[in-house]
């Protein structure tokens, strides 16, 4: 027996920024959430899976129009076999205002309390408990039932768990406690990233199905489960995204125009066979301290066509999102960029109304300082004594500009 795990499909969520740009074929970025879940549908079909979980955020939010739920009204009786349905945080019941009938073949974990649902026929027992609105804070986990004897136990449960990064913080639990449960299976919702927290029970994030911007890059899509004898045997991520994001970044140390031309198209080549032949979106990010910094903030038009051109050699599709130059110049350059600031900073000290309110706030500051501690401190106290410190405090301010990171 298989079943399919996913999550986190986002159903007719855009790929941000993106429709407005006219370079950009409709037949790519179009309706990508749509046709990935029709491959996964597909792979539910061709695998021959007794069932689906969708771990929460089928839905993006409420729908624009019925459209949104006639399609997946659509693609349920294609799947033709039952799809258990937990809703997260995007489509809590308190989001979702309109509302189509159910398929028959769809169930749908409750809101109010955690329900079990039972396959008789094949030996499962699915344990979950919707979101009843966005912001759920507590851990849903630990209203759970006692796993059924002498069942497959698998629970369903959209939730953060311990992960610190940049999702927000829902349902929070630790893999420790959801050990305790006594379930063979976690099938889990809301991290975008692939992850298997632990094999001893399984519990598994198996990511969205579909990457929606350059941060949710690599293959996207989700858990094949295989089960023998009521016991898991392997748990398989499967692709089913219809474009690929990716991020190129790029060293621009110690390269002419040419060399870094090369090495942008050697990035798009393993982008190109990565992409298991998928069209590319691609973010370019050039690094490193490099002689080029001034021409390559201005040549980003040239750097994407560059991207494009390698791709058509590579046999492959693939447009540029956008191009960030984060080189630096070199110390030299950078010495000589700044000259005309650090001869403003220096003439500072030759205005007398500048040294006078500067000597000032020295004064003030003194006062503040114990008397005994006063000896000890190495503060001018003169306007003659200002301008030996003047080289130390450049030095500072080259520093920060220097470690600042490019815009």
């Amino acid at each position: 027996m298989k079943f399919i795990h996913a999550a986190d499909i986002h159903l007719d969520s855009p790929l941000a920024g993106l429709l407005a740009r006219d370079d950009l074929p409709e037949s790519v970025i179009r309706h990508c959430t749509r046709r990935a879940f029709a491959a996964m549908i597909d792979l539910a079909r061709e695998e021959d899976v007794a069932f689906v979980v969708i771990a929460g955020d089928l839905y993006d939010g409420d729908w624009k129009d019925f459209s949104t739920g006639l399609f997946f009204a659509e693609q349920m009786r294609r799947l033709c076999r039952p799809c258990f349905l937990l809703r997260g945080n995007h489509d809590a019941r308190s989001l979702i205002t309109r509302n189509l009938k159910l398929p028959d073949n769809v169930r749908e974990f409750s809101s109010r309390t955690c329900e079990t649902f039972q396959l008789a026929e094949l030996g499962v027992a699915l344990h979950g408990h919707s979101f009843p609105n966005r912001a759920v804070l507590e851990d849903l986990s630990a209203s759970y039932r006692e796993r059924v004897a002498g069942m497959l136990n698998i629970g369903v449960l959209h939730t953060s768990a311990d992960d610190p990064g940049e999702h927000e913080t829902y349902a929070p639990c630790s893999v420790a406690s959801l050990a305790l449960k006594g379930y063979d299976y976690w099938a889990l919702g809301h991290i975008h990233a692939r992850r298997v927290l632990s094999e001893r029970p399984w519990v598994v994030f198996p990511g969205n199905i579909q990457g929606r911007h350059p941060r949710e890059s690599g293959a996207k899509g989700c858990s094949l489960v295989t089960v023998e004898d009521r016991a898991i045997t392997a748990v398989d991520h499967r692709a089913v995204d219809v474009l690929r994001w990716t991020i190129l970044e790029v060293d621009a140390e110690g390269s002419d125009a040419a060399s870094l031309t090369a090495r942008i198209e050697a990035s798009v080549r393993g982008a190109i066979e990565n992409a298991d032949g998928r069209p590319v979106l691609a973010r370019l990010v050039l690094t490193g301290r490099s002689d080029l910094h001034g021409t390559l903030l201005g040549d980003t038009d040239r750097l994407a066509a560059e991207c494009r051109n390698a791709a058509g050699e590579a046999g492959g599709e693939l447009w540029v999102e956008s191009v960030r130059v984060r080189t630096r110049p070199k110390p030299q350059q950078l010495a000589d960029s700044l000259a005309p600031l650090r001869k403003a900073f220096e003439s500072g000290l030759d205005d007398p109304d500048t040294v006078s309110r500067l000597a000032e706030e020295l004064a003030e500051l003194r006062q503040k300082v114990p008397v005994p501690a006063r000896a000890a401190l190495d503060l001018p106290e003169t306007t003659e004594a200002l301008r030996p410190l003047a080289d130390d405090a450049w030095q500072i301010v080259a520093d920060i500009l220097d470690a600042a990171e490019p815009l």
